[in-house]
């Protein structure tokens, strides 16, 4: 055998093994109480049993049973009242909680403000087009409300803005995709600060009125192409739209990064 040879297979061993984690009991309960509420066996509203009951079923002491509380808490799956009238009890899972998430990992990364923009044009663009497949009367009576209540505010520039920015919200939402709709949730408060920020900066201006007039007009317009069907016209527009904003949004503006606009 040469100097230093090992038996076949003893190097490769010697590599391969790594320490394993076992996830802590807390954890393990958190889990399961978890997968029961997102399977709809715990309803939104409905209070978990005592602790006392939960302690028994999980076989684990009170601080454990607590600290998974704190895991969903953290997850925003349930609220804990404290207390000896308080308990624990499911709410609805929070998107805000992913947004806020993504928004802390977008500032640290430095990400531009033209890298959200090009993020929503892909985003919302398929929206338009879904809604034209996918439409519904009701779908369609939401939309134009949605116009209405900003034609209602058309003389005040920071509601019209906010209502411009539901309608957006409003688009992608009835658009039938949750993974898409959950993405723009994600990406919503940072373009939306962006907006209002661009609006405060600029009232009164031809520019902000110009911008606000084809927009308008372009909120109604794909409203008719999603009603009349026609998918490949109502992405186009949107697709323009959309970019068209951008261009507007980033000429001038102070903000260039995440950081820049939270800050």
């Amino acid at each position: 055998m040469a100097p230093h040879a090992q038996p076949h297979g003893q190097a490769r061993s010697a590599t391969v093994g790594t320490e394993v984690r076992a996830p802590k009991v807390a954890e393990l309960v958190a889990a399961q109480l978890r997968r029961r509420i997102v399977k709809g066996e715990l309803a939104t509203g409905e209070a978990l049993p005592p602790e006392a009951e939960l302690m028994r079923q999980f076989s684990v002491s009170r601080a454990t049973l607590r600290e998974a509380f704190r895991v969903l808490e953290f997850q925003s799956l349930i609220t804990v009242q404290r207390g000896a009238h308080g308990g624990a009890r499911v709410q609805e899972p929070d998107p805000d909680v992913v947004a806020r998430a993504a928004g802390l990992v977008l500032e640290y990364r430095q990400t531009t403000l033209q890298d959200i923009y090009d993020a929503r044009v892909l985003i919302e663009t398929p929206c338009a087009g879904l809604l034209a497949v996918n439409r519904t009367p009701e779908i369609i009576a939401r939309l134009r409300e949605s116009l209405a209540e900003a034609d209602a505010v058309r003389d005040d520039p920071r509601r019209l803005i906010r209502a411009h920015t539901d309608f957006h919200a409003l688009l992608a939402g009835l658009a039938g995709n949750n993974t898409l709709a959950l993405i723009n949730g994600m990406l919503r408060h940072i373009v939306d600060v962006a907006n209002w920020s661009a609006v405060d900066q600029g009232i009164g201006s031809r520019a902000n009125d110009r911008a606000f007039r084809k927009g308008g007009k372009a909120h109604v317009k794909v409203v008719d192409l999603i009603e009349a069907g026609d998918r490949e016209g109502a992405e186009a527009l949107w697709r323009t739209h959309l970019t068209e904003a951008e261009d507007y949004l980033m000429q001038g503006g102070r903000a260039r990064t995440v950081v820049d606009l939270l800050e």
